[in-house]
């Protein structure tokens, strides 16, 4: 974590890879790099980020094209400064069947932290990115979701790794349990919802937000 001018700057890596999602990534992007200390005063900002991929352009699913800072070699050498680990899903086929990065960047990450636990590390995964983290046995006996469509797959790849590592599966979380996204689960009659809270209900609250709330 740097500072400047006794604030503290927390520097965030991202990976990219070929076929990604790109809301995987624009979405935490814009997140970071919005956050200030000061909401009012942009020197203030409270995240760097650095973007690291196999090749200076990516393109991920959408066609969008996004440039690195860094290659992997360089991450690696320069694993010890970042504060987090920023995973985006999409594409993940190809790279689970051909073990190439960032997987290979995510084990470095979770051996540093194991290696220098004084500093506290973070490893985030967006939707289908949660796959790596399984296949490296990161998730072992924790619990974790992704996304329903990849259910089964991720189910399949828990098992594998639980053998093959002698360790405990994920618990994996479905929909269930988690409100995903409760704007679609509203339905057409929005006066008998129970998710629905009325002006008759409570008084607002004092600040609104657009949207919803996710897991």
């Amino acid at each position: 974590m740097a500072s400047t001018d006794a604030l503290p700057v927390i520097k965030v890596l991202f990976t990219l890879h070929p076929g990604m999602d790109s809301l995987d990534f624009i979405g935490p992007l814009e997140v970071l790099s919005q956050a200030k200390h000061n909401p009012n005063d942009d020197s203030t900002k409270a995240f760097s980020t650095t973007f690291v991929s196999a090749t200076e352009l990516t393109t991920t699913a959408q066609g969008a094209g996004f440039r690195a800072h860094m290659d992997f070699k360089e991450a690696y050498a320069r694993l010890p400064e970042f504060d987090i680990l920023v995973i985006p899903g999409g594409g993940v086929d190809a790279i689970l069947k051909t073990k190439s990065e960032p997987l290979g960047l995510i084990k470095a990450w979770s051996d540093l932290q194991k290696k220098d636990p004084k500093k506290e590390r973070t490893l985030l995964s967006i939707c289908t990115g949660s796959l790596f983290l399984a296949q490296q046995g990161i998730l072992s006996g924790l619990s974790a979701t992704t996304h329903p469509d990849a259910y089964a797959k991720f189910e399949k790849i828990s098992s594998e790794i639980a053998q093959r590592d002698l360790a405990e599966r994920c618990d994996l979380i479905e929909e269930r349990y988690v409100v995903n996204n409760l704007r679609f689960d509203l339905g057409d009659e929005e006066q008998v919802n129970p998710y629905v809270r009325r002006r008759s209900d409570a008084k607002p609250p004092p600040m609104k937000r657009k949207g919803s709330n996710a897991w």
